[in-house]
């Protein structure tokens, strides 16, 4: 029996990449999957973007390997080549980022090329033909991407042109439209396929705004920094100084595990309400006012001063005052 050869996917966890392993499957070829996690679409956020994505592997019936760009990929936003969508999102290197990662696996494993869910025409900064051709030549691997839902569309691949994969067993999707995809999963046996859209949290508007203030003021973030945009609500003070007041207990738990030595935390001390952090420098000159904001969104009545606890370098200490009117802080909120 001759042994299978092998292919390496992009598996998202959504139904497109789903439905490129099955197509891969079935013309007899070993499928072998990379699921990549960045700080900004992370599979494990608890946000539903990452559909189960271990759970959809062993579905599969593929290996798993997972590949996290965390400080690469920070630094490649600061000034991607190619850049920004609608949002902050870097489309374009950050597919190719993917690509290579998935290249590097491939050689690892003596794969013959790697293939992709992507739909032509289905996201309109990374998915278009010439978009598509820019991340095959910044990865390095022109005529070795094979998008098999669109294949018969696009240019003839190295796979093709050698025979081991013919033509007409690759589909013709376009567009955003799911309504082949949806078809096509009820033939596979897809059960319960995930809804569309990614996880991307660059191509959300109001994350965006909290990206690019970030980027503006610090000029390398970390992962803490990233993390703590995902949740809260935000203000920035000056050029080095900004609060987050979080919304609800888990977000209070989050800003506590991820207080830097240097942070300030602060609560209501008789009131249920907001964990907020104050991050940056001089946090001193900012600290009435970032406790008027917190004693704000307690339950605290509105029209009598309260206490704050404040916390930092493990010690704590209370202020007291009054909380703080819309009007008086609006103008600080990301």
């Amino acid at each position: 029996m001759t042994e299978k050869k092998k292919v390496v996917a992009l598996l998202s966890g959504g139904l497109d990449s789903q439905l490129a392993v099955k197509m891969m499957q079935k013309q007899g070829f070993e499928v072998s999957a990379v699921a990549i996690k960045t700080p900004f679409c992370d599979f494990d956020c608890g946000r539903g973007c990452g559909f189960e994505i271990r759970e959809r592997a062993d579905t599969l019936g593929v290996d798993l390997k997972t590949v996290y760009l965390g400080d690469e990929y920070i630094e490649m936003l600061k000034n991607p080549k190619h850049g920004f969508g609608s949002g902050m999102n870097p489309c374009i290197d950050c597919r190719a980022m993917m690509f290579e990662a998935a290249k590097k696996h491939m050689n690892e494993i003596g794969a013959e090329f790697i293939i992709s869910g992507e739909v032509l025409g289905q996201r309109p900064m990374s998915q278009h033909g010439p978009a598509l051709r820019t991340i095959e030549k910044e990865s390095k691997l022109e005529g070795k991407i094979v998008r098999p839902l669109s294949g018969r569309l696009l240019p003839k691949t190295e796979p093709e042109q050698s025979g081991l994969i013919k033509r007409e067993d690759l589909g013709m999707i376009k567009g955003r439209s799911r309504k082949m995809q949806l078809q096509m999963a009820e033939e596979f046996g897809i059960e319960d396929p995930p809804n569309a859209g990614g996880g991307c949290l660059l191509t959300d508007p109001a994350f965006s705004l909290r990206a690019k203030d970030l980027f503006q003021h610090v000029e390398t973030p970390t992962t803490n920094d990233i993390d703590l945009l995902k949740i809260g609500r935000q203000f920035r003070f000056d050029k080095k100084t900004k609060l987050v007041v979080g919304r609800n207990e888990d977000e209070n738990e989050i800003i506590k595990s991820l207080k830097l030595p240097k942070d300030i935390l602060l609560e209501a001390r008789d009131h249920v309400g907001p964990i907020s952090i104050l991050r940056g420098e001089n946090l001193e000159n900012h600290l009435q006012f970032a406790a008027g904001i917190t004693l704000r969104y307690s339950d605290a009545p509105k029209d009598e001063s309260g206490f704050v606890v404040i916390e930092k370098n493990d010690k704590k200490s209370e202020i007291q005052t009054e909380p703080l009117g819309e009007p008086s802080y609006e103008e600080f909120r990301i």
